[in-house]
């Protein structure tokens, strides 16, 4: 959509963004943020630590938009935010395909991708295929493979976040599932935007850090902003800050949509609306129950036996909230069925046998909170076995995630193999040491691996029988980022499975001492 300089104003000064504006008669017919995809007739956003020495030898720009005088001869808009305004711009750039869209949203410290990808599934079967996808792992706009791609972000930058939208109506999608971070609101990634339906999953200390939230208050806020732009919000009233999240969504919304576990009482002393009953869960599914009470006439369509298609009792809480989701989309209960049954989703849970060394487990399980319920399912599938962990912390992000492994750790691994994930510009090593320096409890054997793969089949060499491998944070990641580059790697399930090809070949595995 071409913008000219009196829409610019316009949509600037409806979102209380214009601090001044240029008075030159202009016409723009692309937008961007990135000097490397300026054309002919750009009006570009300046976001960041942009200087103006950038600009240099960069032909197309006729305009800028930015929240500081950059001292350059184009004509500039003056704004408040830059972020904000690159979002309203965006949207109106991409001619409004959320206006198109039923979206769904998902937010949590764990649990958003698999979320996303059992609503995600339900309404794909519900709506013919006609569901759109932005999660961790991918973002799929439509139905051929070049409408999928791996993310780089949970919640990409707001110009491809409008950009795919506008691909995914244009694709002929009718709905739209995504997670939502707090990076997403702390960076106004999201901002403008509104949801059909908002879900809170769980809270627990992340994503802390000097180039992130700088204390867990800001975390939760940040959050707790999903609330605020959703139409309608689902809430687990199991997870931690419950009282305070509850108040959060009650204060905006006549409604607050609340499931949890059968039989357990909240903070509030208020039964669940949504309540569910594990029946059985196995290594590689488990069977539970819904029920939607009778205040919740619009979500009786969900109640009923299901199968999951991935094993955990934290797997079926996700699917619960995932179920409400749906249910408010207009999803029939037969989709819903099939979809949880079919599902699969890429890194997540992930089990193969392996002859003679157990069952190993491969698992995106990246904070606290994933970590211990992974390693909690895994002692409990084999009380007499080993729990054998092959692990990292990421470099130059989410330090606070450091102490919190050493504590999982500590409670409910037998052995762990510290190796590196997404080091970037630390050492792996230095960061697996701050892992083990935190670990507490001396019958927890520590082995020291910093080339992953070999981490891994060290690891699998070691269990016997009885014993689970678990392998996580990487999942199918095809990348290691090292030094600020993406480093190719097979990934973590790639590389659990060569150990159980060459098992099942009977040759040894590659294992140096």
């Amino acid at each position: 959509m071409r913008l000219t300089r009196q829409d610019v104003t316009k949509i600037l000064q409806k979102h209380d963004l214009l601090v001044s504006e240029p008075t030159d008669d202009l016409v723009f017919d692309h937008l961007h943020y990135d000097t490397r995809q300026v054309q002919d007739q750009t009006l570009f956003v300046v976001k960041g630590a942009f200087k103006a020495e950038y600009l240099a030898g960069v032909d197309g720009v006729t305009a800028l938009v930015a929240d500081h005088d950059l001292g350059t001869d184009l004509p500039q808009w003056l704004v408040a935010d830059s972020q904000k305004a690159l979002s309203v711009l965006a949207m109106a750039y991409f001619d409004y395909p959320q206006d198109q869209l039923w979206i769904g949203a998902f937010t949590g410290t764990k649990g958003k991708t698999t979320a996303a990808y059992f609503a995600y599934t339900m309404l794909k079967e519900a709506t013919a295929g006609k569901t759109a996808l932005f999660s961790t792992v991918d973002r799929i706009v439509g139905p051929n493979p070049a409408d999928k791609k791996k993310s780089d972000l949970t919640t990409p930058e707001s110009f491809e976040l409008f950009k795919d939208m506008r691909r995914a109506v244009d694709n002929g999608m009718t709905h739209l599932v995504m997670e939502v971070s707090s990076q997403a609101y702390l960076r106004n990634r999201v901002y403008g935007l509104r949801f059909n339906v908002g879900a809170f999953l769980n809270i627990s200390p992340d994503h802390i850090g000097p180039n992130e939230h700088p204390t867990f208050a800001d975390y939760l806020a940040h959050k707790e902003m999903l609330l605020d732009n959703s139409d309608h919000v689902i809430l687990n009233a199991g997870m931690d800050y419950y009282q305070e999240i509850f108040d959060r969504a009650a204060s905006r919304h006549d409604r607050v949509l609340t499931y949890g576990r059968a039989g357990t009482t909240p903070v509030n002393d208020q039964q669940p609306l949504v309540t569910f009953t594990s029946q059985e869960s196995a290594l590689h599914e488990s069977h539970f129950t819904v029920t939607a009470g009778a205040v919740v006439p619009d979500l009786q369509v969900i109640s009923g036996g299901y199968r999951l298609n991935l094993p955990g009792d934290f797997n079926e809480e996700n699917a619960v909230a995932s179920l409400m989701m749906v249910g408010l989309a207009g999803a029939d209960h037969q989709s819903m069925l099939k979809g949880l049954d079919e599902v699969t989703i890429p890194g997540r849970m992930l089990s193969l046998k392996l002859p003679g060394h157990g069952v190993a487990f491969v698992d995106y399980a990246h904070n606290y909170v994933s970590l211990l319920s992974l390693l909690a399912f895994a002692k409990a599938q084999s009380p007499d076995g080993q729990v054998i962990v092959v692990l990292g912390a990421p470099g130059n992000k989410g330090v606070s995630r450091r102490a919190d492994f050493a504590k999982v750790l500590s409670q409910k691994a037998d052995q762990v193999f510290l190796t590196a994930d997404d080091p970037q510009y630390e050492s792996p090593l230095t960061i697996a040491q701050t892992i083990a320096d935190g670990i507490t409890n001396d019958h927890v054997q520590v082995h020291f691996e910093m080339d992953r793969i070999t981490a891994i089949h060290q690891a699998i060499d070691l269990a016997g029988e009885n014993d689970l491998v678990v392998v996580a944070g990487k999942g199918e990641d095809p990348y290691q980022k090292v030094d600020g580059v993406d480093t190719p790697y097979i990934g973590d399930y790639a590389a659990v499975k060569e150990c159980q090809q060459a098992l099942l070949a009977g040759q040894g595995l590659l294992v140096e001492d």
